[in-house]
């Protein structure tokens, strides 16, 4: 029997399609109460808003 996953946004409870979507990332400055994550629809991630962090590691080859 196939399963499908089905991934809902904890704000709003709507779908999110494949592909789509983000997941919001909590740390608390207490490392003991440790983090939580929520998933979020694409426009629900923009109106958080929020700033805009840099990419870790190398560029790849390609790009430079």
């Amino acid at each position: 029997m196939a399963r499908k996953t089905v991934r809902v946004s904890d704000i709003s409870g709507q779908e999110i399609p494949d592909g789509r979507g983000a997941v919001v990332r909590i740390t608390f400055a207490d490392a003991r109460r440790g983090s939580r994550e929520l998933d979020v629809t694409d426009a629900e991630a923009e109106k958080l808003g929020g700033r805009q962090v840099a990419r870790r590691g190398r560029k790849p080859k390609a790009a430079s």
